[in-house]
């Protein structure tokens, strides 16, 4: 009595070519145990809703077998009742089949249509019921009887309810399970959306950094200071091959960010040499605390723009993390003297700071923090708390109940 297999497609999405399992609605979710394994509990029901419907149509119709004929043998009718319930059930199991089948069509129509010949189709086979009902009665049970007046037209109403109550049961299951795949891809278009945008933040990093660098090569080839062009080069081949490698929505330990960051602050300083001085602070707690890939480079860039760029002696630049809590709070601190420009995305590169707070707020939503503010050197600080992941990727946090 619900949802046949020819209403709604049994096939889910298919899975992405990475290897994931292929989502399930979540009220419709596998049960796991002996107990769900014995009883077939073990596999989502409605992933065969042919199997699914079969069940339920069997069941429903043997609970109505099964209560009428315990509710003539409570009254002491004849024997025979049991003869025509077991016909009433055949009927209405018959019956209903035919409904479904018309369901699966009414389901696609404008609202309204559906109503409207729905109820029409539970009228009709409300009185060819009634029909039916009657003639065995008059058969079977009480012979000659013939109802007449009220007692007909309650046989009627009582058969429109039943059958009114299996079409709502029927569209109920069936517009739940339509729900429950629209939520799905839903979900799975958000998901795609949202990895394409982080996608394309992580794609906006270096094209500034890559013109200055390579600008300082053509310098260096010029100048003919082969060793330092050439050791410049590799440098950048390293970590222009670390940001093509690795996935733009993928998660790295702070260690290998610090690392990275390393390597892109070696061929700042080619560039800058004395005048870029730059300070790690990283707490031993956190080196396996997991964070979008190069999340810090637009802050040391933002940095390198405003502090050292605009003064001959350069300046200082502080990264720091450290753990406080089931949090891992990060900052790029300088002494320079660049101003308030700082604070915004740099124009020549369209990112910067703004790049990072899209990240952030695409990676952890409401979970993080993003703080500016002057330091007690005179120059900026930014100042990023995210939660603290372990190497597997999950929240430190347990969440029990």
């Amino acid at each position: 009595m619900a949802s046949d297999g020819g209403a709604l497609t049994a096939e889910r999405p298919v899975a992405a070519a990475r290897g994931q399992a292929p989502a399930r609605p979540r009220a419709l979710a596998p049960r796991s145990g002996r107990l769900a394994r014995s009883v077939g509990l073990d596999v989502p029901f409605f992933a065969d809703k042919n199997r699914a419907f079969w069940i339920l149509q069997s069941a429903g119709w043997s609970g109505y077998f099964i209560l009428r004929s315990l509710s003539g043998i409570a009254n002491e009718v004849p024997a025979m009742f049991v003869v025509h319930t077991l016909l009433l059930t055949a009927t209405g199991y018959s019956l209903t089949l035919l409904m479904a089948s018309l369901f699966r069509r009414l389901i696609t129509m404008r609202a309204v249509y559906t109503v409207i010949l729905s109820l029409a189709a539970v009228f009709v086979a409300s009185a060819a019921f009634s029909v039916i009902e009657t003639w065995s009665h008059a058969t079977f049970v009480s012979p000659g009887a013939r109802p007449v007046g009220v007692k007909w037209f309650g046989a009627i109403l009582l058969n429109f309810a039943l059958l009114a109550a299996w079409a709502a049961l029927y569209y109920g299951i069936n517009y739940y399970l339509l729900l429950e795949e629209e939520i799905d891809q839903r979900e799975k278009l958000e998901s795609q959306a949202s990895s394409a945008q982080l996608a394309m933040l992580r794609y906006q990093l270096n094209p500034h950094f890559l013109f200055n660098t390579l600008n300082s090569i053509s310098t260096l080839v010029l100048l003919k200071q082969t060793e330092r062009a050439n050791a410049m080069l590799a440098r950048l081949s390293s970590f222009l091959r670390y940001t093509l490698a690795n996935e733009p929505t993928a998660k790295v330990t702070l260690a290998q960010e610090v690392e990275t960051l390393k390597l892109y602050l070696e061929i700042e300083k080619m560039r800058f040499e004395d005048r870029l001085r730059p300070r790690f602070r990283i707490d031993a707690a956190t080196i396996g605390a997991r964070l979008p890939s190069l999340l810090l480079q637009p802050l040391i860039e933002n940095a390198i723009k405003y502090a050292v760029t605009p003064s001959e002696t350069g300046a200082d630049i502080w990264i720091s993390a450290t753990r406080e809590g089931d949090r891992v709070r990060m900052e790029v601190a300088d002494n320079g003297t660049g101003g308030g420009d700082g604070l915004v995305a740099t124009q020549s590169t369209g990112v910067g700071l703004a790049n990072t707070k899209d990240r952030l707020a695409q990676a952890y939503g409401q979970a993080h923090s993003f703080t500016t503010r002057t330091n007690e050197h005179g120059g900026f600080s930014v100042t990023v708390e995210i939660p603290l992941e372990s190497g597997d990727g999950r929240s430190s946090r347990q969440d029990f109940g």
